[in-house]
């Protein structure tokens, strides 16, 4: 076989993402608020990027005032604002010289004035505070509040916080002793168990029974298991019934009534659906996109040639970059209304009769419909809210699977989900619907469905089984 050096020319076809396309990509996959937080970058990095004020778009012509004849006011022409104040009755806004202000009787006390909540945190330090510790214990008691989730419960074993802490476990089991002891009852927690006990220790009046019953038949007590309980305990059904109520009163997540900080969170529709005359119409929330246009300054530069190459150069380059994240973000905003308007579209029984009527609709029926990729509409919709007249949604929302019904009609299984949420509100709570049950009466309605089929869906929404549920 003979070696050699030849050159051919051949045809390839390659899929380059230039940066422009990287850009489009990028900015439809983006949420309202990390548009907001990527046009501000661009903002701070682009000098050529501007954004046009509210005050600058179709403002129109100032006319100058013809200037009023100048009159000259006396002493007699001014306004007796004293007089004014004293007979309103408010002396205390306009107090007299050498007399200090008087506090008026409708003047609110700052008792009855709203304070900082503050954190979970911020309380318990608090507390810790008032309390007759050492440094030492002080130290160790703040450390494990701050190893405290949301719920209040402590995360982390004692061991591995004490190796961090470099503490002693006896010291640490102290300082859990100590944060266990604060407000909320159940605070400082390691487990559900852990959490009733330390409310019910606190408690006066608690049932005799309700102590053991946590200790040792928790999981038992959850699925209403009382005869069982009663015989294990050697006690009448009716007490058992009773101490599981009383159990049933005390907080699982004692940490949760301090929220979740002051910190206020807001969703941003990216569309709003309005109905105008029977058809629902789709308007793109311009308020959450700032409009920009490129410099005006940087413009008659390039164009004048003042500056010399390597600044030309500089320019030149920003902007570009400024027109394509303009062009990025129109070409995101149309691909945005066009894939919701075509939900809409075929949503539109779900707009105008509830959750019972929404269909079954898959990223690619979308796609076909208005002529782009899968990979477009699932782009245009992660992360986006829509505001319809039934409330705030994600368009994520509107795909679900289907589950085929007598005469043709097609069930979408959020559909399926309020129908076996509403049978199980209606059930005899003594003879509760098994999943077989429930199978048969969503047939008798024309949806052809199985018993898996039916228990999964029960499970997505945190339906317990029919043994659970039955209260004898």
């Amino acid at each position: 076989m003979k070696l050699d050096y030849s050159l051919k020319l051949e045809q390839t076809q390659k899929l380059i993402i230039t940066p422009e396309l990287k850009l489009a990509i990028t900015l439809l996959q983006y949420s309202a608020l990390e548009l907001q937080d990527h046009i501000q970058e661009e903002l701070l990095n682009n000098p050529a990027l501007e954004v046009i004020e509210s005050k600058d778009i179709d403002k129109p012509e100032e006319i100058e005032p013809e200037p009023e004849p100048s009159v000259e006011k006396s002493a007699d022409d001014e306004f007796p604002w004293e007089e004014y104040f004293r007979d309103m009755d408010l002396e205390t806004a306009l107090p007299a010289s050498g007399r200090p202000a008087e506090r008026s009787e409708y003047q609110p006390a700052i008792e009855n004035c709203a304070g900082d909540s503050g954190t979970m945190l911020e309380d318990l330090h608090g507390q810790l505070r008032m309390l007759p510790l050492s440094r030492r214990q002080y130290f160790i008691a703040a450390y494990l509040a701050g190893n405290l989730d949301h719920n209040g419960y402590l995360q982390g074993e004692l061991e591995e916080l004490a190796a961090a802490l470099g503490a002693g476990m006896r010291e640490l089991e102290e300082g859990l002793s100590i944060v266990q002891k604060l407000e909320p009852a159940g605070i400082g927690c390691r487990n559900l168990q852990e959490c009733l006990i330390l409310q019910l220790k606190k408690l006066d009046q608690t049932p005799t029974l309700a102590v053991d019953i946590v200790n040792s038949y928790l999981p038992a007590a959850a699925d209403c298991r009382f005869s069982y309980i009663a015989s294990r305990l050697g006690c009448e059904k009716k007490a058992v019934e009773e101490a599981v109520e009383f159990i049933r009163t005390l907080n699982p997540k004692p940490g949760s009534i301090f929220g979740e900080g002051d910190e206020t969170r807001y969703i941003i529709p990216d569309v709003i659906v309005e109905k105008v005359e029977g058809r629902y119409m789709i308007m793109g929330n311009d308020s959450i996109v700032p409009q920009l246009t490129i410099s005006p300054f940087y413009r008659q530069m390039l164009k004048n040639g003042q500056a010399d190459e390597s600044l030309a150069a500089f320019v030149k380059g920003k902007i570009e970059k400024a027109f394509w994240l303009i062009r990025s973000i129109e070409q995101r905003r149309l691909t945005l209304l066009k894939v919701s308007q075509q939900i809409v579209d075929i949503q539109k029984p779900f707009l105008d009769h509830g959750i019972k009527k929404l269909k079954p609709l898959t990223l690619k029926n979308v796609a076909l419909s208005i002529g782009v990729h899968e990979s477009t509409v699932s782009r245009a919709t992660a992360n986006k809210y829509i505001q319809t007249p039934r409330g705030l949604f994600p368009l994520k929302f509107f795909f679900s699977s289907g589950i085929g019904g007598s005469g043709g009609a097609d069930y979408s299984s959020h559909s399926i989900k309020t129908f076996i949420r509403e049978l199980v509100e209606t059930e005899d709570r003594e003879k509760p619907l098994s999943d077989q049950r429930l199978a048969e009466l969503l047939q008798e309605r024309g949806i052809n469905i199985s018993r898996r089929t039916v228990a999964k869906y029960r499970e997505e929404i945190s339906i317990p089984a029919s043994y659970k549920r039955r209260i004898s």
